[in-house]
């Protein structure tokens, strides 16, 4: 019997001041706390609502991520460990032994089920499957077979436009596989690319 997938949605608990810096800066910090609990909340519930796999939500920091979070009953809880981004990511990669896992952003707001599935389709032809964002990034990293190796992405430039490129090297002689571009919010200018005026 094949090993369900398991998607992981990787958040920083929600907090005033404490997420979405970038985005605050152009709209209040109110306001990208708003933005950012109803995205989150927007991809959990859609995620959540589809059987074909199990569904967690890693948050940091550590501390706070097993306090009160309103979430749907499925959803494991988890947090993320020390580290940076890759770091963190690889060691939830891990958790998920042998069994298909990808790790899904939770600014993502195009993000829906149907893109999980298409990657998740990607990713059994494939040894890794990346979905790339328009700014260099990536908004989906999956894994099969044997667990990656902690170290594997250190000193990719996080945050910056060279994120994906960095990492595609840091994979050289894997498999790739690429699910279709989805673009995250980082900042006023891609709420307004991305239609979402309500928050301007």
């Amino acid at each position: 019997m094949r090993s369900k997938p398991i998607v992981i949605v990787f958040a920083r608990v929600p907090q005033l001041g404490r997420v979405k810096t970038r985005l605050a800066r152009g709209i209040g910090a109110m306001a990208a706390l708003g933005f950012y609990r109803q995205t989150l909340g927007t991809i959990l519930r859609r995620l959540a609502r589809d059987r074909r796999w199990d569904v967690a939500l890693a948050a940091t920091p550590d501390r706070l991520a097993r306090g009160p979070w309103r979430r749907p009953p499925r959803i494991a809880m988890q947090s993320q460990g020390r580290g940076d981004l890759g770091r963190r990511m690889l060691r939830a990669l891990r958790s998920a032994g042998r069994r298909p896992c990808v790790i899904v952003g939770c600014d993502v707001p195009g993000l829906d089920a149907a893109a999980v599935a298409d990657a998740l389709v990607r990713l059994a032809r494939s040894d890794v499957v990346l979905g790339p964002s328009g700014d260099g990034g990536f908004w989906l990293i999956g894994w099969r077979g044997v667990p990656p190796r902690l170290r594997l992405l250190d000193g990719v430039r996080w945050s910056t436009a060279h994120a994906r490129a960095d990492t595609l090297q840091r994979l050289s002689g894997k498999r790739i596989g690429l699910a279709q571009r989805l673009d995250d919010v980082d900042d006023a200018r891609d709420l307004a690319r991305l239609g979402l005026r309500r928050w301007l």
